[in-house]
This record gives structure tokens, C-alpha cells and sequence, in this order.
């Protein structure tokens, strides 16, 4: 992949962005079952860190050898781009679960989903920061109207915030936003094998931090309820790995890849779209009319930033993404 930098607008090649934002939609339907498919191992006493030690420990376990098959020939170079590697697991994956984590054992799930979901703002404010240029006003728009979308589908009804809690969010969003960052990043590397090589060390810190105790464990291996009908622990979790981890992570960097960070920062959002229909046809959550009206406002939003990528608007360095047959 070639990537060049320049000028004050992110611009990226409208079939590869199509493509991008296809892959990004795809991610994040897969990235949505997590939540419903991890309920039963809640509901059985699962620990949030044991669910999420072992959903990134299997998924490594089946990307890695993909990761060895996309670079043979040329593990020297996932050598010499260690530290993007590093900070993919350390950053994108560690960082956003344990922060996430943590910001829910203090406060409402609600809110500290509002605040992780945030990275797309906080990386519209960074680039403004960076170049000076004010953001266009269809990026301003699209920010507005996703970040109001989001605030009606979370539906904050009766949230509680805790002050520790909003610092460990500010954390996850951080997390997040290194993910768009990282995975737009100009490299050598194939798309796929930065979730490949990125999720084994992500493991390796969650891992130590069950160790020290920072992740509390509990894992009890008992039948669970899913659907109506009671199944073994392992399937609602191999769902949580397969799709949710693994394929979503693999379809999210391949998207970023082609979308630049700020388009794909904003698909993302379509996550919480996601979950609502799954939650709604697995266990029957109807979403209410503002939920609803909430997803027509992402979409919206989405819709908006996609124009902008498409234009020269003020606001973000130019991103014009080739990819390299040999990557």
C-alpha cells in the first residue's frame, strides 16, 4: 500500500472508499453479536474479563497463521514495522477492552459506550489541531448528526456517571481512535496481517493483566441459555471469536485500509445500528421509535462524511490509498 499525505482534506479514491465502506458495514455487523452472544456467559457468572481474555486469545490463535500465509516471503518486514504492530494489540485492541471495561464496572454501559464512540470526534478535533483548518461543513454536519444518532440509540435513560468512570471511557475512545489511526496507517504490511500480529500481543497484555489481577476472572465452563435452548459455554463463544473478533477485525482493518480513518471511524458507528437489529431478532429487543430515529441520523451522518471524502473540504490531511499488489 502507498499512501501520501498532504493538504488539508482527507481525500480517497471514491471505488476504493465504496468498497472500504462495504467492508466497514460488514465489520461491524460482525463486531454487533458480540454483545448479544456474550449475554449468556454473563448471565452464568463469566467474568466481562474472561469473556473478553479468551474472545482475543482464540481469535489470535486463528489469524495468526493467516498473518504467517499473507507475509510469507516476508516476515522481515512485519519485523520492521514492530512497533505498529505492538501498538495495534497494546492500543486498539488491550487498551479500548480493558478501558471499556472498566468504565462499565463504575457506570452505565450507556454512557460509557457514548463516550468510546466518540473517537470519531476526537479525531475530527485532532486533525483540525494538526493542520489548522477548520472542518467543512459537511464534515461538521455529519459529526453532529451521527453524535446526536448515537445519543438516541444508547438511549441514556437513567444513566449514572462516576468520575473514574469517564476517565477509564476516555481511555476506550482512545483505544478506538488508535484503531482508525493505526489502520490507516501508510505501511508494508498485508491489511490482514496487522489484526493477525496485532491481536497475539493484545492477548499477551490482557493476559497480564489477568495475572496481576487488574482483569477479574470468572469463567465458569456450565451449560448457558441461548435462544431458548440451553447449549454448551463454548458456542456462544465461538460465535463471540469467529464473527465478532476475528472476522470483524480482519473486515474492519481491510476497510480502514481503503476508507482513511476518518470515513471509517463514522461507518463504525453503524455498530450500534447493528446491535440493536441482532439484539431485536435474537432475543427480541424491540428498538424504540427514538432508537430508530437515532439510526436514521447516523446514517445520515455517515452519508455526509462520505460526501466530504469524496471532495477537498478543510479539515484533514489528504489520504489518497493505493494498494500495493505485493502487500
Amino acid at each position: 500500500m502507498t499512501t501520501s499525505v498532504g493538504g488539508p482534506a482527507e481525500h480517497v479514491q471514491p471505488s476504493r472508499a465504496g468498497l472500504g465502506v462495504l467492508l466497514g458495514l460488514a465489520a461491524s455487523l460482525a463486531f454487533a453479536t458480540s454483545g448479544t452472544f456474550v449475554r449468556p456467559l454473563f448471565d452464568a457468572g463469566w467474568s466481562p474479563g474472561a469473556a473478553v481474555l479468551w474472545r482475543v486469545t482464540c481469535a489470535a490463535a486463528l489469524l495468526l497463521p493467516v498473518g504467517f500465509w499473507v507475509m510469507r516471503g516476508r516476515l522481515r518486514v512485519v519485523l520492521a514495522e514492530w512497533r505498529v504492530v505492538a501498538a495495534f494489540g497494546a492500543l486498539a485492541v488491550a487498551t479500548a477492552q480493558l478501558m471499556y471495561f472498566a468504565a462499565v464496572s463504575r457506570m452505565s454501559v450507556s454512557v460509557a459506550l457514548l463516550i468510546e464512540y466518540m473517537a470519531p470526534v476526537l479525531l475530527v478535533l485532532v486533525a483540525w489541531a494538526r493542520t489548522r483548518h477548520a472542518p467543512s461543513r459537511l464534515v461538521m454536519a455529519g459529526t453532529l448528526a451521527s453524535v446526536l444518532g448515537l445519543v438516541c440509540v444508547l438511549d441514556l435513560t437513567g444513566a449514572r456517571l462516576d468520575a473514574l468512570g469517564v476517565v477509564f471511557g476516555f481511555g476506550a475512545m482512545i483505544g478506538a481512535a488508535a484503531y482508525f489511526v493505526l489502520g490507516a496507517r501508510p505501511t508494508r504490511l498485508h491489511p490482514l496481517a496487522l489484526p493477525a500480529f496485532g491481536l497475539p500481543v493484545g492477548a499477551a497484555v490482557l493476559g497480564l493483566a489477568t495475572a496481576v489481577g487488574a482483569l477479574p476472572y470468572s469463567a465458569p465452563l456450565v451449560d448457558v441459555e441461548l435462544m431458548g435452548a440451553m447449549v454448551a459455554w463454548w458456542v456462544p463463544l465461538g460465535v463471540v471469536v469467529l464473527a465478532a473478533t476475528a472476522l470483524a477485525y480482519a473486515l474492519g482493518v481491510a476497510g480502514i485500509n481503503l476508507m482513511g480513518e476518518r470515513l471509517s471511524s463514522f461507518v463504525s458507528l453503524s455498530e450500534v445500528l447493528f446491535a440493536a437489529l441482532v439484539a431485536g431478532m435474537v432475543l427480541g429487543e424491540i428498538p424504540s421509535p427514538i432508537q430508530v430515529l437515532g439510526g436514521a441520523l447516523i446514517v445520515a451522518g455517515v452519508v455526509l462524511i462520505r460526501f466530504s471524502s469524496g471532495t477537498t473540504p478543510a479539515g484533514l490531511p489528504i489520504v489518497s490509498a493505493e494498494l500495493d499488489p505485493t502487500s
